[in-house]
């Protein structure tokens, strides 16, 4: 079993103010509970230090991808993701974290080795 946490990202580029998005947001973390899910970052103004960020992003961590995926599949929260995808535009991926003994110096080494191109 890995240690590393796994998160569910959301880049939200356009809202469009709708009493479903209310619901969504008074019935989401039921559907994360059961899965150890929880939220990290909510949708605050990000400060733009290099580039562009048009929107707002969320950020849910989860004890692995395992229970990220089971999350998003899982038919209570299925029950519920039309509530945001019919007024919100976004970008939404799960993504694997690193967990805790991560040394990024590692990580260059197997690049200059011609490993781990992804």
């Amino acid at each position: 079993m890995s240690t590393a946490p796994a998160y569910g990202f959301a880049h939200l580029r356009s809202r469009r103010p709708h009493p479903d998005i209310l619901e969504y947001l008074e019935r989401i973390q039921a559907t994360l509970d059961p899965f150890r899910g929880r939220f990290v970052i909510h949708g605050p103004p990000a400060e733009v230090i290099e580039g562009t960020w048009p929107g707002s992003m969320v950020l849910i961590e989860f004890p692995g991808l395992a229970e990220a995926r089971a999350w998003y599949e899982s038919p209570a929260y299925q029950d519920i993701l039309r509530l945001r995808t019919d007024h919100i535009e976004g970008d939404v991926l799960l993504i694997e974290g690193v967990g805790p003994d991560y040394d990024p110096r590692e990580r260059a080494a197997k690049l200059r080795a011609g490993e781990g191109q992804g």
